[in-house]
C-alpha cells in the first residue's frame, strides 16, 4: 500500500492547458477558480497556476483576493508554490508582488512552455 498522495494541481487560465497533459483541475474563469480554492481549503495544492486576464472583463483578483483574505485571517492556504504564467507583465507584477506580502511561495513563468492554447 502506498502512502503518498497524488499531487494536486490547479490551473485557472481561461484558454491554456498543460500541454504535458498533467492532471490537474482546470478553472476557467475567476468564479469557478474561487470555487474550485473552496473545495481544497482543508487539503494542500502542490501547483496553482494562474493567468492574469480570463476573457472579457474577468482578472484573476477574485482568487488573489481570496487568498490575501485567508493569510489576512491567519489562515492561509496550503500552497506549496504559485506559478504566475501570465503574459500581461503588469498583471503578474502586481499579483507577484500580493501573493508574496502574505506568504506565499510564487514563481514567474510567462512564455511558459508547460501550458499552451491547444484549440481545445
Amino acid at each position: 500500500m502506498s502512502s503518498e498522495r497524488e499531487r494536486v494541481i490547479v490551473l485557472v487560465d481561461d484558454l491554456r492547458s498543460f500541454v504535458d497533459g498533467r492532471a490537474a483541475e482546470v478553472a476557467r474563469t475567476s468564479a469557478a477558480g474561487v470555487e474550485v480554492l473552496g473545495r481544497y481549503r482543508q487539503r494542500r495544492i502542490d501547483e496553482l497556476w494562474l493567468d492574469h486576464d480570463l476573457g472579457g472583463d474577468d482578472t484573476i483578483w477574485p482568487v488573489v483576493e481570496l487568498l490575501e483574505l485567508a493569510a489576512f485571517e491567519e489562515r492561509p492556504f496550503d500552497v506549496g508554490v504559485v506559478v504566475i504564467h501570465s503574459a500581461n507583465p503588469p498583471g503578474a507584477a502586481k499579483m507577484l508582488q500580493a501573493l508574496r506580502r502574505w506568504g506565499y511561495e510564487v514563481r514567474l513563468a510567462a512564455g511558459s512552455p508547460h501550458v499552451a492554447y491547444l484549440g481545445t
